[in-house]
Formats: structure tokens, sequence, C-alpha cells
């Protein structure tokens, strides 16, 4: 079963798992916000999420897509592209 996601359903589950899985206080999470240097995510924090996104989605992103990521915003472009 496919799933569809617009951007901001996209970006509204993002910000949701940021504040609810890792605790990251709301009003920082912006497009471009930087995961790691202003969000402090590291890398094990980073698989997390692209697992939790991969649930969210029943998709798994590339890693070499994830290692391009950077922001918030580039997060939310790599799960709609996923969802086409």
């Amino acid at each position: 079963m496919n799933k569809s996601f617009t951007y901001e359903e996209i970006m509204d589950k993002l910000k949701e798992i940021l504040v609810d899985d890792f605790e990251i206080e709301s009003s920082i999470i912006t497009p471009d916000a930087n995961l790691f240097e202003d969000l402090e995510l590291d890398s094990i924090d980073a698989v997390d999420l692209a697992v939790k996104l991969q649930y969210f989605t029943d998709k798994k992103i590339p890693p070499e897509d994830f290692k391009k990521i950077k922001t918030v915003e580039d997060v939310a472009r790599a799960i709609e592209e996923l969802v086409k």
C-alpha cells in the first residue's frame, strides 16, 4: 500500500518526532535548522530518526541520500521524494 503525504504533513510529523522522541524544543525546529548543529542530534539520533520516518512512510531512505541530509527541510524533501 502506497502512502502519500503533503509537504506540510511530512513537516508536522517530523516536528512531532523531534519534539516527542528527541525532546527538542518545537520553537527551534525550523526548515533551515541544522539537525546536528542547531538541534544537536548525533549520528545515532540520525539513524533513529530515519527508522521512525521509515515506520511513518513504510519506505526506507537510502543511506546515500540520508548522508546528504543536513537540515529539517532536507529531511522533509527526501521523504517527499520517497512517497511520490
